[in-house]
């Protein structure tokens, strides 16, 4: 029972063009590096319990980035690195133009059945087996995080676009096919909340709103209910 921060990766010159997948020391370009100061400047205003990235190079200075705002801010925090959050493997599909995948007839079923896909090559993944790697990922992370530091804490995960919209899938309940309708840009926030029956989302591809809503309260509350709030409730 504890918040997760969901936070993608900053751009790389790759970022958009071209499929990046587990290419090896692509880093943060200029504007990677800003969006990563600027995010580690919004999360500050939160005591983290925990941060764990992908191990890919732009998700670590991601997450470097947020971890170095927080030492900023007195709060001693040692970045964990887990292999689940990586980027899914694209096989054959890694380094290659979007615009030239586009025309491949594998596009059409990553777009509408993306449940069925599996990568080509040796080392393609398929999309079920990345959603599958990564929940477990983030469940294991809870619940030795809300085992150590209780419920009311507040931690990172620091991923890639068709990993986290994966996680949201999950989170929401919706089949791994309808993950195309979410959208996650670089380094933006979105926040689950997890309990003992189900998650809550409550914040996707947050881009700039203010996060210290999330704060763990300074007094210990009562332990949080799994129910949702009939008629929507009156906000944080």
């Amino acid at each position: 029972m504890t918040t997760v921060l969901l936070v993608r990766h900053g751009l790389t010159a790759m970022t958009g063009p071209v499929l990046a997948g587990w290419t090896p020391d692509l880093h943060l370009d200029d504007r990677g590096r800003k969006q990563a100061e600027a995010v580690a400047a919004r999360i500050a205003a939160l005591p983290l319990a925990a941060a764990v990235s992908s191990p890919l190079d732009r998700c670590q200075e991601t997450a470097t980035a947020v971890v170095d705002a927080q030492h900023a801010t007195g709060r001693p925090l040692e970045l964990a690195t887990d292999d689940r959050l990586g980027e899914c493997r694209y096989g054959d599909w890694t380094g290659k133009e979007l615009k030239v995948l586009a025309k491949d007839p594998l596009w059409k079923v990553v777009q509408a059945h993306p449940s069925a896909v599996v990568f080509p090559g040796p080392e393609g993944e398929a999309l079920r087996d990345t959603q599958a790697r990564a929940v477990a990922a983030i469940r294991d992370w809870d619940a030795r995080i809300g085992a150590e530091h209780g419920p009311d804490a507040v931690w990172l995960a620091c991923s890639h676009g068709d990993v986290i919209k994966a996680l949201l899938a999950d989170a929401l309940g919706m089949h791994l096919d309808l993950f195309q309708r979410i959208v996650v840009d670089p380094c933006s926030v979105s926040v689950v909340r997890y309990t003992d029956t189900r998650p809550f989302v409550l914040r996707s591809n947050d881009t700039g709103g203010d996060l210290a809503q999330f704060a763990p309260p300074k007094r210990r509350r009562r332990a949080r209910s799994s129910d949702a709030v009939v008629g929507g409730g009156a906000g944080a």
